[in-house]
């Protein structure tokens, strides 16, 4: 079905009305209706999705997962791309432009992370049961009723299962679809769906930038070696400088050592210190203060070591590496998006806020594209936990919310 253009703003009902038009379709009320009847049936897709592995860089065996259910639900071109991307359309034609749907497939747990679910009243339990097992099924439930329910909006849509939003994966995922054709030029805006709930949207995309810093020397042994410049130590006096460092409130500015790792035994000068750093901010311009103060800093440590270990042989080295940079950005407040979640929520009597935060949304609205994140209903806790958490009772509110926001951002008509 080729796409309607969109009416200029002057001649658009208001948010509000369009909602209610919509709502009022028979077909959307026998898609509501299936999206509360088949709630066991998601609950079966959550709980064997969560036990197949999905770790950082290794999410195909989910990817090929989801591609066979997008193909049975019968969206068109289903297609995995090189990095582990599905995509499926609802209609067949490639017409310009297209509405997405988006939810991650990766989680933060390594190989080999036991991931058995389990299932007690309304409430499913096991690593990424919620973040983001419930997106993915909320990704399949929403394809599954506009199918049965024929409903036939206006612009055709595109689902996506993405890798890579999690830690190190650094939104690799969703960089790749906007970074060159088809998806980048073709799709208009993106509905983000991850984790659970209903009472949040982000209209602000979270930056952060993480680096890997080390310091290396020649190591040697506590006693015949001393004088021996020490990489932990010399790690240590850069971390300790800046974490003395002032980050404004607002825009909120803050940074974390999570990690630190070097040497051998006790008795052993180091060959190597290693230190992980995360910056971020809701504004790029502090968040490159940020990162050049890093870099003072680790400089001004360096600088300290004696001549002959900075020129001669051996020597002691220092590197700085980027292991993840998202960029920050934000939706207008007038941003049609908006309007269209703000509209909804209040149509279904849901309290919710602008959030602040980084999600698979930040590569869209850094192209100056509308995109927002919600979560998939229902409730959850425990994330990134092996003690992770999903509670079932009123998932649908939240996949009627998701509805509702798709079929307005499409438009659609008896």
């Amino acid at each position: 079905m080729a796409s309607r253009p969109p009416l200029p703003n002057s001649l658009r009902m208001s948010p509000q009305h369009e909602i209610a038009r919509i709502a009022e379709m028979r077909a959307v009320h026998s898609a509501f209706i299936y999206l509360h009847n088949q709630e066991m049936e998601f609950r079966r897709w959550q709980r064997e999705l969560t036990e197949i592995p999905a770790p950082p860089f290794g999410e195909a065996a989910r990817s090929e997962w989801l591609r066979q259910r997008f193909a049975a639900l019968g969206l068109e071109n289903v297609q995995v791309d090189e990095l582990g991307n599905v995509v499926g359309l609802l209609y067949p034609d490639t017409q310009q432009p297209l509405i997405g749907i988006s939810a991650h497939l990766d989680t933060v747990f390594p190989q080999g992370t036991r991931l058995k679910t389990r299932e007690q009243d309304t409430k499913l339990y096991g690593p990424g049961i919620s973040d983001n097992a419930a997106g993915v099924t909320a990704l399949l439930a929403i394809a599954s009723a506009l199918k049965r329910s024929q409903l036939k909006p206006d612009t055709n849509i595109v689902f996506i299962g993405n890798v890579g939003e999690e830690g190190e994966g650094n939104l690799r995922g969703m960089r790749h679809l906007f970074s060159s054709a088809p998806w980048r030029d073709s799709i208009a805006s993106l509905l983000v769906v991850d984790g659970a709930g209903t009472d949040t949207y982000v209209d602000q995309a979270l930056g952060s930038r993480r680096f890997e810093v080390t310091f290396r020397g020649p190591g040697g042994h506590s006693w015949s070696d001393f004088g021996v410049p020490n990489p932990i130590i010399l790690l240590a006096r850069a971390l300790a400088r800046f974490s003395e460092v002032h980050t404004p409130e607002s825009p909120r500015t803050t940074f974390n050592i999570g990690v630190i790792s070097g040497g051998t035994s006790v008795n052993s000068i180091p060959e190597s210190g290693t230190a992980r750093v995360d910056l971020r901010s809701a504004s790029m311009e502090e968040l490159q203060k940020l990162e050049d103060r890093l870099r003072e800093c680790v400089a001004e440590a360096w600088s300290e070591i004696p001549i002959a270990f900075r020129a001669g042989e051996p020597k002691v080295t220092l590197a700085i590496e980027s292991i993840g940079d998202r960029p920050a950005a934000e939706l207008p407040p007038n941003a049609r998006i908006l309007q269209v979640v703000r509209a909804v929520d209040k149509h279904l009597r849901v309290e919710s806020f602008p959030r602040l935060a980084s999600t698979d949304a930040n590569i869209p609205l850094s192209l100056g594209k509308e995109a927002t994140t919600i979560g998939a209903g229902g409730d959850g806790g425990g994330a990134h936990t092996l003690r992770e958490w999903f509670d079932c009772a009123n998932r649908d509110l939240g996949l009627k919310r998701i509805l509702l926001v798709l079929l307005a951002l499409t438009g659609v008509h008896e």
